[in-house]
């Protein structure tokens, strides 16, 4: 068996934390977020709408739901096979494709794509979130539009907190979290417990402020980056409770 070198690359990670992560409350979330996505990007179906990191598809269905032309792409294997399941079941047409963010790419392909949830920043090397980027951008159209939503590093500086816990699904949850390489670098301990089995994973990625975050989608290639503080397109200041991008190709 291949040795991972790399968090995001373990399947047990993704299986283990997806009771936290794609609880019910998540799920139902989704409904709300489409719409405000599509008033965000102002897209209207049959647009083609890539989700990258698709995860369990809960974007990927609610978009095609509302008659989108979706590809839903993620590198976890278990999560395709749940969101192709949910898809057939509703009689929906979703492509979902399985791929690293780092190769995926098809030229001229999509009017939308998004990336949401901190699903960007994982990689140590700097280039290889450039190229996550420029991937996007050559697969979109003339006009294609980028969303990206993240927790940006103006917010995790306000609200940061050193531990924490608390119980989802039946998962109780502690985090331990550290800054370091300049606040460009967020390391996190997870322990999980459901009864008697517990899982301790280490996970990192880095963080981005809205200036930073602009620069890269404008040396990508992107020509206008508005930034927002919610997917409803309240400002980024003080109050802002994610970083939200818009990038136009």
């Amino acid at each position: 068996m291949r040795e991972l070198k790399h968090w995001y690359e373990d399947d047990h990670f993704w299986q283990a934390v997806s009771p936290i992560m794609f609880g019910e409350q998540r799920l139902t979330q989704a409904a709300l977020q489409s719409d405000q996505l599509t008033k965000l990007l102002d897209l209207t179906p049959p647009a083609s709408v890539l989700d990258l990191c698709c995860g369990l598809g809960r974007h990927s269905l609610e978009l095609a739901r509302r008659g989108f032309k979706v590809t839903g792409v993620d590198r976890t294997g278990v999560y395709l096979r749940h969101a192709h399941k949910q898809a057939l079941e509703e009689k929906l047409e979703i492509e979902f494709v399985q791929a690293d963010m780092r190769e995926f790419c098809r030229p001229n392909a999509f009017d939308a794509a998004i990336n949401l949830f901190t699903s960007f920043g994982y990689f140590e090397n700097p280039a290889e979130d450039r190229r996550v980027i420029v991937n996007v951008h050559k697969s979109l159209k003339k006009d294609g539009k980028l969303v990206m939503d993240m927790a940006g590093k103006e917010i995790v500086a306000r609200v940061f907190r050193e531990r924490d816990w608390h119980e989802e699904n039946g998962v109780i949850w502690f985090e331990e979290r550290s800054i370091s390489k300049d606040w460009s670098w967020i390391d996190n301990r997870w322990i999980l417990l459901r009864g008697d089995k517990r899982d301790e994973f280490r996970i990192s990625h880095r963080l981005y402020s809205a200036a930073e975050l602009t620069a890269l989608l404008r040396d990508c290639g992107f020509q206008q980056v508005h930034s927002y503080g919610d997917l409803a397109g309240a400002p980024y200041d003080h109050n802002a409770e994610r970083l939200v991008v818009v990038a136009h190709k």
